[in-house]
């Protein structure tokens, strides 16, 4: 059983929850009165480096299946807001303040490139309010809380993919779409959490979750049930909910989309994780052929069409996108699963693709600074030019494929174990064949790198650009091979939720 750690055991482990949260929200502003680019960077950075230290912090708090609350005001739920840190959401909390950071590293070479400079100001303001949105969500245990943390980062989104115009005005139509299917969204979710209130009188999932075993069967919940999956599904990009992913991702600055790839829809899926295991009962027949009727259908298809899709692309950040909701088919596959293996697999797919998807991404900006090109045939000879950046690039899609010895392999053997566990062979089959056609997309960028011949000669990106592009890089292999941060969080966090 999971111990409680309750205010007043230990005066600073108790205030990390919310510490995390408000640190970036308290930066944001003050950026805006500074207005300096030099320092908005710094500040923003150095906050995002007191966001990883905490999120260490709580990982190891709650590393042996503790769970630490803290009370807003000291207003005890249901009546107060409660944050609540397990190992589901610790984990989670680890991987947005990591990558906030390695991304921050990457904007100081790369942002000049894509964002006037007397912009900087204001996108590193949004990217903290952003951060922060993503790390409330996460973090909080009040249903309502959700929706207002969900807002606030995707309002701050929609500004930052819009950014991406000064090199392409379709980033203001792809922030347009982004913007209409998130508010749909939105409004899906939020009637969502008015049923559940309605029905039950309260808005902390805990005390909810109380209530809802106590009524049953209850149509009203039902339906708070069917509106959270259709909101949760706009925002995490689910088949066919997806429309506005691959445009946002494409004409977004390189900067905004390796964040986004990296954290966004992975938030909106562990909102949808917290709902079937911690408000609602996972093993109600209603919840079970929702998912095993509707989501895993959609899911294989993402993982099959989506995958094929890439293969025809030309553009490379489209071809990743496309590549992205593939993986977002393989999250969804192991929650669809409805088994301790098939959740624990969506957990450590969750961390590992948000690494491997982030480096791809970055070395894609990389090549981009020099080229002026999103184009594969711009990628001619860059391999011998760019060997650093093509080196990393080949480490992060050899992860996507999920060959042995990096982080894809291991959530995609997780999933096929599931999946072959749960008596479902055919699913477990196309699990390999979207695979083996992320091979044939990913060769065709390695064939172009390393076996075309360059019509012109670039050199190597500077040191500080090419070394959040190697942090990430050898994430994907550490995490293939030691998979204690992963698998066992993942582990211990699959026994919290289904107990």
């Amino acid at each position: 059983m999971a111990s409680e750690i309750k205010q007043g055991t230990l005066e600073l482990v108790n205030h990390l929850p919310i510490l995390q949260v408000i640190t970036p929200m308290l930066i944001a502003p003050i950026l805006v009165v500074l207005n300096n680019k030099t320092l908005s960077w710094l500040l923003s950075f150095l906050g995002a480096l007191a966001c990883l230290f905490i999120s260490i912090l709580l990982m190891q708090t709650v590393s042996d299946g503790s769970i630490l609350t803290y009370y807003l005001g000291g207003w005890v739920p249901p009546i107060g807001i409660e944050y609540r840190i397990d190992a589901a959401n610790a984990i989670l909390l680890f991987l947005i303040s990591i990558i906030s950071a390695i991304v921050l590293i990457f904007s100081y070479s790369s942002l000049h490139a894509e964002i006037p400079e007397e912009k900087h100001t204001l996108f590193y303001s949004c990217f903290l309010l952003c951060l922060t949105g993503l790390l409330g969500v996460v973090a909080t245990a009040d249903i309502f809380n959700v929706f207002v943390f969900l807002e606030i980062s995707s309002l701050s989104t929609y500004v930052l993919v819009a950014q991406g115009s000064y090199l392409d005005r379709r980033a203001l139509s792809a922030s347009f779409n982004y913007l209409i299917m998130g508010t749909i969204g939105a409004t899906f979710f939020v009637i969502g959490i008015g049923y559940i209130y309605m029905a039950t009188g309260s808005l902390n999932m805990m005390d909810i979750a109380e209530r809802v075993s106590q009524i049953g069967d209850n149509r009203t919940i039902q339906a708070g049930f069917a509106f959270i999956v259709v909101g949760m599904g706009l925002k995490l990009a689910m088949v066919p909910l997806h429309v506005w992913l691959p445009n946002a991702y494409t004409f977004a600055p390189t900067v905004v989309t390796c964040f986004l790839a990296a954290t966004a829809t992975k938030v909106a899926l562990y909102v949808l994780i917290r709902f079937v295991f911690s408000v609602f009962n996972y093993q109600d027949s209603f919840v079970n052929e929702l998912f095993l009727l509707l989501l895993m259908p959609l899911a294989v298809v993402a993982m099959i069409a989506a995958s094929v899709i890439a293969i025809f692309k030309q553009n490379l950040k489209k071809l990743l996108a496309y590549s992205s909701l593939a993986q977002i088919g393989y999250m969804l596959l192991g929650l669809s699963l409805m088994s301790q293996k098939g959740l624990s697999s969506s957990l450590v797919h969750m961390v590992n693709h948000g690494f491997t998807k982030a480096a791809l991404f970055m070395s894609l900006g990389a090549f981009m600074l020099n080229t002026k090109n999103v184009y594969i045939k711009s990628l001619r000879g860059l391999g011998r030019s760019m060997p650093f950046t093509s080196a990393a690039f080949v480490i992060g899609g050899l992860s996507l494929i999920g060959v042995p010895g990096t982080a894809g392999f291991i959530s995609k053997w997780l999933l096929l174990e599931a999946a072959l566990e749960t008596g479902y062979w055919l699913v477990a089959i196309l699990i390999i064949a979207s695979s083996l056609f992320a091979v044939i997309y990913i060769w065709k960028i390695i064939e172009v790198l390393y076996f075309s011949e360059s019509t012109e000669t670039y050199s190597e990106v500077s040191v500080l650009t090419l070394m959040p592009i190697w942090i990430l890089a050898l994430f994907c292999i550490f995490l293939g091979i030691n998979t204690s941060l992963t698998v066992d969080l993942a582990n211990m966090a699959t026994e919290i939720l289904f107990k």
